[in-house]
C-alpha cells in the first residue's frame, strides 16, 4: 500500500468515526436496534480502515489524525445536526485541531 492510500483510508476511517459517533447519539445507549446496528457496523469499519492506514503511517499520527477528524466531525455534526452551541473560543480551537492534523500529514 502507497503512503497516499494509507493517508486516504485514513481520511475515510476518520470520517466514519464521527458518523458512528452519530449514531452513538441516535441509539439512545444502545436502546434502538437499527441505530445500534448502525453504530457497531461503521465502529467495526472505521477501526479496521485505522488498523490498514496504521501499515504505512506511524501509529501516533495515524491516530492522532484519527481522533483529530472525528473530534471536528462530532463538533460539527453537533452544531448543524442537533442545534449544538458554538462560540468563537470552540471554532478557534477547532481550527487548532485542523491545524495539527495538516502539520501531522504534511511533516
Amino acid at each position: 500500500m502507497s503512503n497516499t492510500t494509507a493517508w486516504i483510508i485514513l481520511l475515510i476511517a476518520g470520517v466514519l468515526e464521527f458518523v458512528w459517533a452519530t449514531g452513538l447519539k441516535y441509539s439512545e445507549g444502545f436502546s434502538r436496534l437499527g441505530p445500534s446496528l448502525f453504530t457497531l457496523v461503521t465502529m467495526g469499519i472505521s477501526f479496521y480502515l485505522l488498523s490498514l492506514s496504521m501499515k504505512v503511517l506511524p501509529v501516533g499520527v495515524s491516530y492522532t489524525v484519527w481522533t483529530g477528524i472525528g473530534a471536528v466531525g462530532a463538533v460539527c455534526v453537533g452544531y448543524f445536526i442537533f442545534n449544538e452551541p458554538i462560540s468563537l473560543i470552540k471554532l478557534l480551537f477547532l481550527g487548532m485541531i485542523i491545524t495539527g492534523i495538516l502539520g501531522l500529514k504534511f511533516a
